[in-house]
This record gives C-alpha cells, structure tokens and sequence, in this order.
C-alpha cells in the first residue's frame, strides 16, 4: 500500500494545451473630423459600458529641457475644472453617471480617459469636450499639485529604482529629451500657471489629437454624437521641434549612484534598441521574453529560482516613439552585485551565441500569444492595444496579425535578434547603493563614474 509521500512524490504531467481559440476582434470604425481629430470606435456590447480616452500626441519630450515634468503637472490639472464646472461639480457628474476619470502624461502623449454606463456615452463625451476645450486651471488646484509633486520628488531621491532609471535615460539618451524623466524640486517649484495653460492651448488640439472609444455603442449613432461635441473644434498642429540623436555609447560603462546605508543594490543595465516600427520588432520581443521578459525566462531560473540573489528579475524591450531601447533590471543583496551582474551577461551572451532550444521557443511563443489574448479581452486592455497602433501609426492589421507573426518565428529568428539588439559589449551598467559596500564589485565591470542622488560628480 502506498503512503501518501509516496503518491506525491510521481511527477505530475500538465495537461496538454487547447487549442488556441480565434478573438473575435469587433466592428471598428476609423475616420478623421475635419478638424484633423482621429476618432477609432470599437463595438463590445458584452457589457452596458464603454470606456474612452482622448489622447494628444505630446508628452514631455516636448517640454523636457524648457520645463521638465510640465505634460504631467498640466494632464493632473486639467480634470479640476473648466470654465463651467467646478472640481466639485465634476465629481457629482461622474457619480450620477456612475463613471470614473483618469488623466495622465508620458514621454510621448497626455491623455483624458473616462468610463462609465453607456447610457451616459453622450454625457461622458460632453465632459470630454469640456476638460479638453474648456479647461480653467484653478490656481487653488494647481498649488495644491505643485505642492503634492515636490514631496514626490523628496520620496524619489531616496527610491534606487527610481535614482537607476533616471541616470540610466541619461546616459544612453544624452541631449535627446527622453533623457529627462523628471523634473527636480527648483525646476517644480518654478512653475507657473501660465506655464500650463500655455502647454495646454498649444498641444491639446483636435489636430493633434486621437479619441478611441470601446463598448456598448453603435458606430453610426456614436458619430453622430461626437461630430455634434467635437466637430466645431478649431485648433492648429502645434509645431513639434527637431530633437539631437541619443550617443552612440562604445564599451561598458559603469554609472555608480551612491546611496549611503542602503543594504539593498539596484542593477540597471541595457543599450539602444528599436521601436514598434522596425521589422525586428516581433524577434526583438520573442528573444526578450526568452531572455529575462517572462517569469520563466532564462534571467528567472538563473538569478531567482537557482541562486537566490534577487525576487523579481526582468528585462524589456522598451519601444518610445523616435527610439526604444533594451533594459535588464533587478534589486539585489549588496554582497551579490558582482555576482549578478555576471549572470545578466552570462544568459545574454548565451542567448547571442546558441539557438533557443524548441521547448522554450514553443513555450514563449504560446506565453506571448496568451498574454495578448488576454490583453485583449476586456475593454481596457482592447483599447489599450487600439491607442498603441493608432498613436504610433502601426499597420492596421498590427493586432489581427499579432500572434500569426510571432508563431511564425523560428529559433534562428531568436538568435539574429538577440545577436542584433542585445549589445552586450556596449551596455551601460547602473549600480544605486551604498558605495562603501558595492564599490569594487561595480569596478570589475568597467570605468565607474560616481554620483550622488541628485546627480552631481563624487
């Protein structure tokens, strides 16, 4: 008779996978007003609910060495009232319209996003219209952010991801404004309201803008609507500037942050890479996925699973509009630095000389093929995936042929993108930690350059 431990004990084999089902992509409808707004509707009438965002192609990159962190603070205050309707006022309007809103700004885009019952779809485009066209930057309200952004930066300058992430867009991005991440507390507290009113006339146009709505909606009826709030909008491109290309880093560099008395190390490392518009893009992010993008990739099983240095290690492929660029990261124990940071080179460099083998080539394509199907299921995640093709201007068949193209990838195709787009001779390699602990351990790497937290020489 067997005992229980010898019952658990007999390895369990996974059930085999299904078959991948078909999404069932809805009716979507693309056209422009002539007012140069970009409107895409999306039918999924699973729910009575539709969720919307209306986007402007300028972030910060615009602004990042005028007025570094201007998009964010501007996009923050912008839902707290218009020329009609106070922050208060607002706030009822969404809870009678049982509706959230959000805003928000990135290198490359600021955003109002709005969802709520599709009953209201004409109510929630009217408060779309209002926040864009009507905003009036309550100087109550824009203190009040001001004054909330100088005490995240003081928490910042003590955060290593933070620290790392900052000197790491320095130093592979240079004079290009993706440089820039963040602004420091002079350069918050010299902003003024006039600053962002001057932001917001100037780029938060029809022209310049994309409005993408998913849910509970008729094409046709949903037009009509959004002809009669947004068709009488009248508002120019604004005129983008031209910006310096990003170095060409050669060699390894190491880029030290001193934190003093931290007992815990931030590894950055990476190089320049590619955007969405490149035709390595789908290898780039298979041979990613393989590398450290997955949570069973390579840089997993070596540094977490087997050795124990670091929870959650991760790479990515990083795709901003004019560049991308590939990046591995992980928080470490101090007397583990050195020791991690040659098992990044180690998987990567292992990943430019052999093929993947089958299993893993199978077994990340089919995680990426999930994780998109997923994406893709709900509201949010469909119009998620919409805005990134319409905002970066991708094929419009991007999406239906997403995990077509991925499937369709060999090893071979691993192994070109990794050799391409993993640059292990030129990474630039970002240490944040307590230099008295790390110091030599950053040296085995390369010249080591030594900062303080607000980024001056030591």
């Amino acid at each position: 008779m067997s005992t229980p431990a010898a019952a658990n004990s007999s390895p369990v084999t996974p059930p085999a996978l299904t078959p991948e089902r078909p999404v069932a992509w809805p009716k979507r409808t693309v056209r422009t007003l002539a007012n140069g707004l970009q409107v895409v509707l999306a039918e999924s009438r699973e729910f009575p609910k539709i969720s919307a965002q209306l986007f402007f192609r300028s972030g910060n990159a615009v602004v990042a060495h005028s007025t570094p962190g201007l998009a964010d603070i501007t996009a923050s205050v912008v839902r707290t009232g218009t020329a009609s309707r106070t922050s208060r006022q607002i706030e009822e309007d969404l809870r009678r319209m049982g509706a959230e809103l959000g805003v928000h700004s990135g290198a490359d885009s600021s955003a109002i996003a709005t969802s709520g019952l599709s009953e209201f779809s004409g109510g929630l485009l009217e408060l779309l219209a209002d926040l864009a066209r009507h905003a009036s930057f309550p100087e109550n309200e824009f203190e009040r952010e001001r004054r909330q952004k100088l005490e995240e930066l003081k928490i910042e300058r003590t955060t290593p991801g933070f620290l790392a992430n900052e000197r790491f867009r320095q130093v592979l991005f240079g004079e290009h404004p993706y440089a820039i991440v963040s602004p420091n507390e002079e350069q918050v507290a010299a902003y003024r309201r006039a600053g962002l009113e001057d932001f917001y006339r100037r780029h938060y146009t029809p022209a310049n803008g994309l409005l993408v709505i998913v849910g509970d909606l008729s094409s046709e009826s949903m037009m009509e609507q959004i002809d009669k709030i947004f068709g009488g909008w009248k508002a120019p491109q604004p005129e983008v500037a031209e910006a310096p290309a990003p170095p060409k880093n050669t060699g390894r560099h190491v880029h030290l942050v001193h934190l003093p008395g931290s007992v815990q190390t931030q590894v950055l490392l990476g190089n320049l890479a590619i955007t969405r518009h490149d035709p390595d893009w789908y290898r780039a992010v298979l041979a990613n996925s393989i590398y450290g993008g997955a949570f069973h990739s390579r840089l997993v099983v070596n540094i977490r699973e087997q050795k124990g240095y670091t929870y959650s290690p991760r790479s990515g492929i990083n795709a901003l509009r004019q560049y991308g660029y590939f990046s591995v990261h992980a928080a470490v124990r101090n007397e583990v630095v050195a020791a991690t940071v040659t098992e990044m080179f180690y998987e990567m460099d292992r990943m430019r000389s052999l093929p993947v083998t089958p299993e893993e080539l199978e077994s990340a394509r089919n995680y990426l093929a999930g994780v998109f199907s997923l994406g893709v299921a709900t509201q949010t995640g469909l119009l998620t995936q919409l805005s990134t093709v319409y905002l970066e201007r991708l094929p419009e068949n991007y999406l239906e042929t997403y995990r077509e193209r991925i499937r369709a990838l060999t090893a071979e195709d691993v192994l070109t993108a990794a050799r391409r787009h993993f640059d292990s001779a030129n990474e630039q390699i970002v240490i944040v930690g307590d230099r008295d602990q790390i110091a030599e351990q950053a040296a085995l790497f390369g010249d080591v350059e030594t900062l303080d937290a607000q980024g001056n020489p030591l």
